[in-house]
């Protein structure tokens, strides 16, 4: 089965269906396979910059730190909070924002171990974390787009998961089928403290994403996962930081003293919330 199969039109929502090396709709539009696989829908008028997302050399930095392992445990807890109903024989799953690919492609790794198929597709406003994903997995169906309009029909996966992404509720309900489930995980109140105490001359106050809720999603399950790990060259620290909005954010005086260390420790602190979608609360 072609991994890019039942995708939507990003011009004007009709069902795209492969020809050789491109995808068409019955108005005509068409958009080519690059030669590592993936699709690029994200049109030009849907685009906010020339270049959306991250950039290549981000993407290069996040690429050599996830490779190394450090975020492993936070692959082990996603799998070990997986909702039962959804490890069946057979589960459709969206990355929703999925950079370079190495929790898709690690998550996939782990389901297929457990005899799960899985029909994955990753898609990330990123032309450059696509290419990079793509060369990573060819068993997965990888696209250039947006989470504000995803190319995809209603009802089309089981499981849709937004890992430190910019979350669209109503496109991700539309996404989902009637019993789909959402994955948000996104960084806890010390997630690489010692880290930032050097960057900044004050933390601000911890606050809590979608702590009312999610309209159109029940919270089912709730999971913190910490750890500690370790990076021992400056190398490996650019890397962690390049990847950050530390990056942009931080101060020159905070971004020279992270310079001068040969080695930290540091603290990962996760949320992992998983959503049931409610019907009938968006209209699609």
């Amino acid at each position: 089965m072609s991994t890019l199969e039942n995708l939507s039109c990003p011009i004007d929502a009709a069902p795209l269906r492969q020809d050789g090396r491109m995808l068409l709709c019955e108005h005509g539009h068409t958009y080519d396979l690059a030669k590592t696989g993936y699709v690029n829908l994200l049109p030009v008028q849907n685009k906010r910059s020339k270049d959306p997302g991250d950039s290549k050399e981000m993407v290069a930095a996040r690429q050599r730190f996830l490779n190394q392992g450090h975020y492993a445990p936070i692959v082990d807890a996603i799998l070990e909070s997986w909702p039962d109903p959804h490890l069946v024989d057979h589960v459709r799953v969206l990355d929703a924002g999925c950079g370079e690919g190495y929790y898709l492609h690690e998550i996939g790794d782990a389901l297929s171990n457990q005899s799960i198929q899985a029909d994955s597709i990753g898609l990330d406003i990123s032309k450059w974390a696509v290419l990079a994903a793509s060369k990573r997995s060819k068993q997965i169906g990888w696209i250039v787009g947006s989470n504000a309009s995803l190319p995809v029909p209603d009802c089309r996966f089981d499981v849709v998961l937004c890992l430190f992404g910019f979350p669209v509720f109503s496109e991700f309900s539309r996404a989902l089928s009637d019993d789909g489930v959402l994955l948000l995980v996104e960084s806890g109140a010390d997630h690489l403290i010692e880290l930032r105490q050097l960057l900044y001359p004050t933390i601000h106050d911890y606050k809590p994403t979608h702590s009312d809720g999610v309209l159109g999603f029940e919270l089912i399950k709730e999971h913190t996962q910490r750890f500690t790990f370790c990076l021992s060259s400056q190398a490996s620290i650019q890397d962690l930081l390049s990847m950050t909005p530390h990056i942009h954010k931080a101060s020159y005086e905070g971004r020279e003293a992270v310079k001068q260390l040969d080695s930290i420790v540091l603290t990962a602190d996760v949320k992992l919330r998983w959503y049931r979608k409610q019907k009938g609360i968006y209209h699609v």
